[in-house]
Parts: C-alpha cells; sequence; structure tokens
C-alpha cells in the first residue's frame, strides 16, 4: 500500500502541477486527502507490519500519521480559502497546491520509514517542497526566508547525512552494515562508543532545523513568517514532529547503550537554551507569525526535555507533540482570518479582535490558553507530567528555572494575546472590515477540543499508542 500511496501522491503532485483549473485543483486535493486518510486507515489496520523493507507501521509512526491527517484536512480548506481571497493567479496555485500535497506525503513516509537513511531523504523532500511554499507570495522578503530556509536546512540536513556515515563506522564494529532501526537497535551494545558519539551529535544537531531546536532552529522562524499562513501550520506542527521522530528514533537506539546518560545531557542542554531563546524572544516580539513560530520552540524544549528525564516524561514528550499539533495549527489557521481583518501581522496595528470576527476572537483566547497549557489545556496534563519527571530524576534547579521561564513566556504571550483581543487599535478604518463566516472557525475549534479531549480523557487505544512507542527505551 505504501508503494500505491507514495506513485499516486506523486502523480497527484504532478496533475496539480501542470493544471491551471480550479476545478479539477480542487477535485486533486479531494482526491489526495481521500488517499492520505486511506493510506491512514490501512497502517491502523496493518498495525506493526512492514512493507518494501523500509516502511513499519509501528506505534509512533501510526499515531503521528493519524496526527498529519487530521490537521491536512483543514490545512486544504484553509489553503483553498487564503488564495481564493489573495485572488492567487493560476501558475502561483498550481505550484502552492503541487507543493503542500509533496510535503504532506513526505512527512507521512518519514514517519513510517524504519530505516535512518529514508528518513533522511524523506527530510529533505520537506525541504524542497516547504520551499516553493516559503516563496509563494514572490516578493523580496518570501525571497530572503526561502534562501535562508534552504541555507540551514542544507547545512542541517549535511550534518545528519555526516552522522549516518559516522553511525556506518560504529556499526561495522558490530559485524552489520543494516542501518535499520531495529538492527541497530539489536546491535547496540556492540557498536564502537566512539563513533556513536560523533554519529548522535551530527544526527541530533541535524534533525534540531525540522525540530525547531537549539543550535537549528532559526531555519523555521522565517519559514513560519513568510509563508502563507495554511502552510505555515504545517511547517509548525507536523512537519516538526517529523523532526522529533527523526531524533526520537536514534535516540531509542542510545538509550540501549552505556551513552544513555551523556545523550541526556546533550538533550536537556539544547531543550533549557531552546526555551531560554523562546523567553527572550517572546518577550520583544511584535510580529504575529513570529510570535507564534517562537512558542513552537518553547514547547519542543518542553517535549525534549520531558525525554531527557525519561520516566514519565517520555509518555509525556510524544503526548504533548500530538496535542501542540493541534494547538499550533488551529492558531495558524485562525491567523488568515485575523490578517484577512486587519491587513497587518504586527501587533500595534490590530486589536479588539472580539468586535470584527466574534468567533475566531474566540479561537484565539482558547488557542492561547491551550498553548500556555492553562487548565483546561490538554496541554497541562502533558506539561504537568514533564515536570513530574523533572522532579523524580532529582533535577529541581533545571525544573525552578524552566518554571521560571515559562511564567516570563505566559506573561509576554498573554500581554500581546489580550492586545489582539480586547485593546482599540490605532488609527484603523474599521469601515472596509470583511464579513467572516463562522464557519470558517469550524475547523480551529475542533482541533482545539481534540487537544482538550486527548489530554483529559484519552482513549485507551491513543494511550497504548503512546506506551508502545516507548516500550524499547529503558527506564
Amino acid at each position: 500500500m505504501i508503494a500505491i500511496y507514495l506513485i499516486l501522491s506523486l502523480l497527484i503532485v504532478i496533475g496539480l502541477f501542470i493544471n491551471r483549473n480550479k476545478i479539477f485543483e480542487i477535485t486533486f486535493a479531494t482526491l489526495f486527502a481521500i488517499l492520505q486518510w486511506g493510506m491512514t486507515i490501512y497502517a491502523c489496520i496493518h498495525f506493526r507490519n512492514t512493507e518494501l523493507g523500509y516502511f513499519t507501521y509501528d506505534a509512533l509512526g501510526v499515531l503521528l500519521l493519524l496526527t498529519l491527517s487530521v490537521i491536512s484536512v483543514p490545512a486544504l480548506i484553509h489553503s483553498y480559502i487564503y488564495l481564493e481571497d489573495q485572488g492567487a493567479p493560476p501558475q502561483s496555485r498550481s505550484i502552492y497546491f503541487a507543493s503542500i500535497v509533496l510535503l504532506i506525503t513526505a512527512i507521512g513516509a518519514g514517519y513510517l520509514a524504519n530505516h535512518i537513511a529514508v528518513t533522511w531523504i524523506f527530510t529533505e523532500i520537506t525541504t524542497l517542497s516547504a520551499s516553493a511554499l516559503i516563496y509563494h507570495h514572490r516578493n523580496k522578503l518570501s525571497l530572503e526566508g526561502t534562501w535562508k530556509y534552504v541555507f540551514i536546512c542544507a547545512i542541517s540536513i549535511t550534518f545528519v547525512f555526516i552522522g549516518i556515515l559516522f553511525l556506518s563506522l560504529s556499526l561495522l564494529h558490530a559485524g552489520s552494515d543494516d542501518l535499520s532501526y531495529r538492527n541497530l537497535l539489536e546491535n547496540s551494545a556492540r557498536m564502537n562508543p566512539f563513533w556513536l558519539r560523533l554519529a548522535f551529535i551530527f544526527i541530533f544537531t541535524g534533525f534540531t532545523a525540522k525540530l525547531g531546536l537549539v543550535p537549528m532552529f532559526t531555519a523555521g522562524i522565517d519559514a513560519k513568517d513568510k509563508a502563507p499562513a495554511p502552510a505555515g501550520a504545517l511547517l509548525a506542527s507536523v512537519l516538526m514532529n517529523l523532526g522529533f521522530i527523526g531524533i526520537f528514533r536514534f535516540y531509542t537506539v542510545i538509550a540501549n547503550t552505556p551513552l544513555h546518560h551523556w545523550a541526556n545531557l546533550i538533550i536537556a542542554i539544547a531543550a533549557f537554551l531552546s526555551i531560554f531563546v523562546a523567553t527572550v524572544y517572546m518577550i520583544k516580539v511584535k510580529n504575529i507569525k513570529r510570535m507564534l513560530a517562537y512558542s513552537g520552540i518553547e514547547h519542543m524544549g518542553i517535549v525534549m526535555l520531558g525525554v531527557a528525564a525519561g520516566g514519565i516524561g517520555y509518555y509525556a514528550a510524544i503526548l504533548h507533540i500530538v496535542l501542540h499539533a493541534f494547538v499550533k495549527s488551529s492558531l495558524f489557521f485562525q491567523f488568515t482570518q485575523l490578517y484577512r481583518v486587519f491587513q497587518d501581522k504586527n501587533i500595534y496595528h490590530v486589536g479588539n479582535y472580539f468586535k470584527y470576527n466574534p468567533t475566531g476572537a474566540m479561537v484565539v483566547l482558547l488557542g492561547f490558553i491551550s498553548a500556555t497549557a492553562m487548565p483546561p489545556s490538554g496541554l497541562f496534563v502533558s506539561e504537568f507530567l514533564v515536570f513530574k519527571s523533572l522532579f523524580e530524576s532529582s533535577q529541581i534547579g533545571l525544573l525552578v528555572g524552566v518554571l521560571l521561564l515559562l511564567t516570563m513566556i505566559i506573561w509576554a504571550f498573554g500581554s500581546n494575546i489580550l492586545k489582539i483581543l480586547f485593546i482599540p487599535p490605532v488609527d484603523f478604518d474599521d469601515s472596509k472590515v470583511p464579513v467572516i463566516s463562522p464557519w470558517e472557525s469550524l475547523t480551529q475549534f475542533v482541533l482545539l477540543a481534540a487537544a482538550v479531549y486527548l489530554g483529559l480523557n484519552p482513549p485507551m487505544a491513543f494511550v497504548e499508542l503512546i506506551k508502545e512507542s516507548i516500550l524499547l527505551i529503558p527506564n
């Protein structure tokens, strides 16, 4: 099925690229949404099966594939609304839809890859497809953002490639050359520790560009700002999850070696620095989309703190990336409406959003509550479990430092959100404010509700998928 999925997706990409007719555009996008969900349902039915030797429907892959499929539908819907509102020419529309379908396909295949080189290949494809989306507006700023993204991601993907070479050298010590995650795990005790250390440093550093973590986090900030908001929703959620899976699958191997504690130290340092960087920028940032992007860095720092702390932190980390994907994508989808009202993304030029779009303003308010992990947000549960894991691992100083930084982030985030919602904008002519249908916010309410439900009352199948995802990591 994975072969059929990849081939059909590629044909849809080609069809969208050469197409200039809106009816065919909608048809192709609908067919892809059906294909995406068909692939997801097939993966659930054939749980734990392997196809083509390089793809396995394991617990973590299926869980993130489900997350991707849920978010991809509103991404396509809001992309159509966005392009209609912008009056995009046929060529721009065709490139946009072809790129977003290719991006979703590459992310999904990357989730299911059971070989580190295959994960690397599909991660590189996401760079190419995301670049076309970032450059959608064809202006100086989007060109600058595109080249910055391509440059940093090229460096990061080179780091991963070098790490894979070091990993091969380490594996040769065990008398094997198979870089599948299963074989790496089976031979973890016999791998050369020197080359394995180098491999982890390079692979971890490389994937931080997609995950949005120090040191390569800068690639994603400009990308999410310059790309159209529906595309930015994917970059700020499911693409970050691909970075996580690239690190986490290799971390599972490292965790079964004597380098486990050393790897946790590296991850904890990067995670804390990420939260610190997010705090510094959140205090001064006035660009709404960049504010949401820096919020993502904070959340990925929390995720990796859970991984570094271990114990219940492993469970919390995976729960957090799923819930964060729903919450952050909903805020990016809503930004398209906010921009339609104010034609600006600067905090100083927007305000009193409740007056102009009450339904959308509720999304922003609920999204803020969810993103800052205030009850009843589902992220409150995952963050609490991360803090619990830090406490149980006796990392009290780190826990206190993180709580102080998060307090500053909540203050900075909250002051900007309250400005958007309640304080009247200066010199704003509201005579030409468009009427926005409340139905356009429906998908965001669904995503936010899903985040609450999965956090506070998760189905047993959802819990079992997370537990099986961390089964191979020693506590």
